[in-house]
């Protein structure tokens, strides 16, 4: 049965999934519980203070950076980096949104990565993200339970459940109302939830999410049910260990992007440039030049932590034969002969390390050789920045459903592993 502090931990997770509905509101989730602790908003646009023994924290679009700067800093101080990603496979908001026949209103939306499309039926979703005004202002936007994917009734196909065929266009744009499209307007009501006036919205990136509270339950309270935990399982786990963090040698970051989902090229997501730009500013706050910098790469590290695949019990063939990672028995460090992981020997023994340092014990997730894995950001990291990268994550079943399940255990274990790395 998981311990107090590891009930706690999936009940605030489940508090800060709620309040994060799309990437921006993660990551303005993850700024706002930071400044709570002491942590100081940096902007962009503007000069920064000297680094040494200060705690920052940078947002950009759906992604967030946050780090602690020991007192002693040098120009060559590493880093050590937790990477995670705030986006979640869904559905996207079109243009011209309002839409609907035969008296039914309708919205208008693009599949968003990779969703178990099935998933989505029956389920009461919000509309959130964040809405553009006319001169450039930014809010963000959550209706609340507005729309629904309708299942068609058995009665009326009697074939759905020997094979359920979505059509990626005709049968996912939900119902949000009754009446005829141009006597109604989606945004209408996006604008309510933002507190601003419609008719000065000019630009919006908005998704739909599952409006159901993460919930612990099963026999022990061993599971925990929620949508988005790929990935805002390891987004929470990072806040919560950066936010209890005091000093180790080396700078303690937090890094999560956006985009994950859609292969990560993009201002915001970890294909683009914003890590490296923010670990250059920060080493040119402790003075240092070129070389030193990347003396201080050099010496550092990047855990990337995203979610993988638990044994399946009904679908044991689709996973290894013999690696088989299961709910509840700790992290899971993620291996791939061809590196889609970017894990090597060196990141096995590092990433053991820190277990061990957290009493935390892990497991290995490995791919079927005839089931392909996919990827993360730690390969990307890696490559772009030639740091030294490890990935893992925690099992989970039911990925890219709009509500996954993990272990409680393995929650709380991955932010104590996370705290070790970062006081490492």
């Amino acid at each position: 049965m998981p311990t107090p502090a590891a009930l706690a931990h999936a009940e605030d997770l489940a508090a800060f999934v709620a309040a994060s509905p799309s990437s921006y509101h993660a990551a303005a989730e993850v700024a706002r519980r930071l400044e709570a602790v002491g942590f100081t908003r940096l902007d962009e646009t503007e000069a920064w203070p000297d680094q040494a023994g200060g705690r920052f924290v940078v947002v950009r679009d759906g992604a967030a950076i946050a780090w602690v700067v020991p007192e002693g800093a040098a120009a060559t101080t590493g880093v050590h980096v937790f990477g995670a990603h705030t986006d979640s496979p869904g559905f996207k908001l079109k243009p011209q949104p309002t839409t609907g026949s035969h008296g039914w209103l309708q919205a208008g939306v693009e599949v968003y990565g990779g969703p178990l499309l099935n998933s989505w039926l029956d389920r009461e979703l919000t509309l959130a993200g964040r809405v553009v005004l006319d001169d450039g202002t930014q809010a963000l936007a959550s209706t609340g339970p507005l729309l629904r994917l309708p299942q068609l009734a058995i009665h009326l196909d009697r074939g759905v459940n020997d094979g359920l065929t979505l059509d990626k266009q005709r049968h996912t744009q939900p119902v949000w109302g009754l009446g005829e499209p141009q006597s109604a307007d989606l945004l209408a009501a996006v604008a309510v939830s933002a507190g601003v006036d419609a008719a000065r919205i000019r630009g919006y990136d908005l998704v739909t999410a599952d409006t159901a509270r993460g919930a612990v339950f099963g026999h022990d309270d061993a599971f925990f049910a929620a949508g988005r935990l790929d990935d805002l399982a390891s987004v929470h786990a990072g806040v919560v260990a950066l936010a209890q963090h005091t000093a180790s040698e080396r700078i303690a970051m937090l890094a999560v992007f956006d985009h994950e989902e859609l292969g990560s090229s993009t201002r915001s997501g970890a294909a683009g440039p914003f890590l490296a730009e923010m670990l250059e500013r920060v080493w040119l706050g402790l003075g240092a030049d070129r070389e030193q910098q990347l003396r201080a790469l050099a010496s550092s590290w990047c855990v990337s932590s995203d979610v993988g695949h638990s044994v399946h019990p009904n679908y044991p063939e689709k996973h290894d034969p013999v690696v088989q990672p299961l709910l509840g028995l700790g992290p899971i460090l993620k291996i791939n002969a061809n590196q889609r992981y970017a894990t090597d020997a060196p990141g096995a023994a590092a990433w053991h390390r820190w277990c061990d340092a957290a009493g935390v014990r892990s497991q290995e997730f490995v791919s079927n050789n005839a089931v392909p894995c996919g990827s993360t950001i730690g390969p990307i990291t890696a490559t772009r920045l030639g740091i030294r990268t490890v990935d893992v994550g925690i099992p989970i079943l039911s990925m890219h459903s709009a509500r996954e399940l993990a272990g409680v255990d393995d929650l709380d274990a991955l932010s104590r592993v996370a705290g070790a790395f970062f006081a490492a």
